[in-house]
This record gives C-alpha cells, structure tokens and sequence, in this order.
C-alpha cells in the first residue's frame, strides 16, 4: 500500500512542476494584417423614417348630418371635384325653402316701402304749396316731412332687411351644396373613417373622413438626423434607402429639404431632412419604415486603410507585469517626433490636430508609421497622407502574447487586442 501511495506521489509531483512550466511560458506572438488597396470611398449619415405622401390631404365636412351615400372606397382613384360621399339633404333643402321664403317677404317689404315713400313725397309737396298759400299751418307741413323722412328710413330698413334674408339664402343653399363631399384634389383615397348611416358633426374641429393621396408615383421619407451629423447633410445629396418589404432592393432617392426646427426627445436633438423619392413602379407604399443613408462625401481611386489598423495597439511580452508599475514598453517600436513612442497611442502635433499611427511588420516587430486620414465608412478610412503606398502591409490584429494559458490574469474571453 505505501508503495502505491510513494508512486502517486511521485507522479502528482511530475505533472505539477510540468504544468508550473506549460502554464509559465508565454505564447508566442502573431499578428495579422491586412493590405491597402486603392478604390471609392462613400461616408454617409444613417437615419430612420417613414415614406408618406408628398401632399397629403385630409378631407372632413362643414355641415353636420348622416351620412347617405358613398361613391368611393379605400383605394379609390378620385378626381378634383368629384362627388365621394353625401350627407342627408332634406334638412337642408328645408332650410333652404325657408330662406327663399323670407327673401321674398322681405322683398315685399322693401316695395312696400318705396310706395310708402312716393305717397310721402307727393303729400309733401302738396304741404309745401298749401304753406305758401296760407291754407295748413307750419304745424301741419312739419308732420308731412316728418313722414317723409319715416317712410325713407324704412326703405333703408327694409333693404338692410332683404340683405339679411338674402345672405340666409346663400348660406342655406351653400350648406346643401356641402351635403355633397367632392374630392379637393386629383389622388388616391388612402383612408376612409365612415360609413352609411354613420353621423358625423362638424364642430370646431372639422372630422377627418377621407384621406387622400395626390400623387402617389413621387413620394418623401421625413428622417431625422442627429445634431452631430445634421452639418454634413446639404441639398439635392444622393440618398439610398430600404425598406421591409424588398429588403433585396435599394431604392433611391435626394434630400430636398433640411428643416430648421430642432426636435429635442430626451435631451437628444435631431433635425428632419425630407428625401424625395420617385414611385413610379408603385411599389412603395404610405407608412412604410425607410432605413435611409445620405451620401455626404465621396472620393474615387484613394488609399483605403482599414479601420482595425488604426484600433490596433501591439502590447510585447511582460506587458501586464510592466503596467501594473506604471512602466510602458518600447520593444520593437520606433520612437516619433512629437509623439509617444510605444502602446499605439500617436502623438499631437502643432495646434488641434491629432496625428494618428498604424503598425507594419519590420523583422518580425511592430513599428509605429504615422498617417492623416480622411473621409471613412464602415469597410475603409482614406488615407490622405502617408509614406505607406498601395500594396503595403498593416497589422490589424495580434496574437498570443499577452496571457498565460490558465495563468493569473487570463482573460475568460480570449487575449485583448
């Protein structure tokens, strides 16, 4: 049994101090890279929206009642002018019966007016001979003037008052004519919100019936774009965008309008730039989500660098145990001017311009090549002024190096880059 238990030892003790030295080593370093090529670069602005009618019309009633008839339905192609529903009219014609009757009591009246003034004006004038001859009194010649005066007042009176009836005929016979619902414009019925024998009210605010699309063939997407990006945005800028419905076909479109009105939801604030977009083939429809990107620059046959070239931060061996004493490590890395020399950090120069630096491979090291860049994408950063030439080489990515295999401070997800 002790001999057993000498040999377990004995093997427990071997596989320990093989472990202390597996886990001890440091893996070895790689890296990848990636080659600069020459091409089009396009930088855009990402923004949501949804596709709507350039003129949308809504369309309610002035007069209240039920409603009798409907000539239209969803979908409907109207003209300007044309009936698409009707209200009850026999309210209407009602009134419009009694307004032509006082029209024409008020019109006698006014004539009967004016016979009463010919008869003033004729005892007037027989007053006014009778005075001079001494046969009325000045008494009797004051009260026919006074009736003189009388009867034309009310000719005034009576004209004021066929006016008034005249104005309630119009207004009558307008309220019937608005029984009939005629379509303001040439268009497509997108909505309709009633039905036979549904009444509608027309109060301060007028119902909204029928919605309706003028011309569906060109259409807009209101998008709204954050204040970060809003200065890059100028008119008649392509725009490309897709919807849900053909997720395989990108549509296009140009900004035509970039409102003023700052939107703020949260403490974000955006702007809405309006696109245009030509529907000829019908295939867009009102409501629809637009995933919209604005093209704001583009530059043809540049250095394209790839965006983990400029991420990317080489850390040598003993990095871990060298940061923990505040110390950085310069193996491998050549110093520049004005800048830091190691850890990928670039250096500043003159004014507020940034410098920025990628890493090519020389003998198997890392070294440091400071570069300007330009517009960029998602895919590609342009390259503006460098000594790197298409062709060339930059590391994009580093492997091993950096952790000990089941050491103190490994990281669970893989080593860091």
């Amino acid at each position: 049994m002790k001999k057993y238990l000498l040999i377990l030892a004995i093997i427990l003790t071997i596989c320990s101090i093989a472990g202390y030295f597996y886990y001890k080593q440091t893996p070895e370093i790689s890296y990848k890279t990636a080659k600069i090529e020459r091409g089009t670069i396009v930088s855009s602005v990402a923004a949501t929206g949804n596709l709507s009618a350039v003129t949308t019309v809504q369309v309610g009633t002035q007069v209240s009642g039920t409603i009798q008839k409907l000539h239209v339905d969803f979908n409907s192609r109207v003209k300007k002018g044309e009936p698409i529903a009707e209200i009850d009219p026999s309210l209407f014609n009602a009134a419009v019966e009694q307004s032509q009757g006082n029209y024409f009591s008020a019109e006698a009246n006014l004539q009967k007016a004016r016979v009463a003034v010919v008869d003033a004006e004729r005892t007037f004038n027989r007053n006014k001979q009778m005075l001079s001859s001494g046969i009325i009194s000045q008494g009797d010649f004051d009260a026919g003037e006074t009736a003189l005066q009388s009867a034309k007042a009310a000719v005034k009176a009576a004209e004021g008052s066929l006016a008034q009836s005249r104005g309630s005929l119009m207004q009558a016979k307008t309220n019937l004519r608005y029984s009939v619902i005629r379509s303001p414009v040439d268009g497509v019925v997108i909505s309709r919100a009633i039905d036979v024998g549904q009444t509608v009210a027309a109060s301060f605010s007028t119902p909204t019936l029928f919605t309706i699309a003028q011309d569906l063939t060109k259409m807009q997407i209101e998008v709204s774009v954050d204040e970060a990006d809003i200065s890059r945005v100028r008119l008649q800028q392509q725009a490309s965008f897709t919807v849900d419905s053909y997720p395989e076909r990108t549509f296009r479109g140009n900004v035509i309008q970039i409102r003023n009105a700052p939107i703020i939801t949260q403490n974000v604030v955006t702007y809405v730039v309006v696109v245009s977009v030509d529907n000829s083939d019908m295939k867009l429809k009102p409501g629809m989500t637009a995933n919209v990107s604005v093209e704001v620059a583009k530059k043809d046959a540049v250095l394209k660098l790839p965006p983990a070239a400029l991420r990317f931060k080489p850390k040598s061996k003993g990095d871990d145990s060298k940061a923990k004493n505040g110390e950085q490590s310069g193996a491998g890395q050549r110093p520049m001017a004005g800048g830091s020399a190691g850890g990928g950090k670039g250096g500043s120069v003159k004014g507020k311009e940034r410098s920025q630096q990628v890493y090519q491979l020389t003998d198997g090291k890392p070294v440091a090549t400071p570069v300007k860049t330009g517009i960029a994408n998602n895919s590609s950063i342009e390259l503006v002024e460098s000594s790197l030439k298409e062709g060339d080489e930059v590391i994009i990515e580093q492997v091993g190096g950096d952790t000990k295999k089941g050491g103190v401070g490994a990281s669970p997800m893989g080593p860091r880059f």
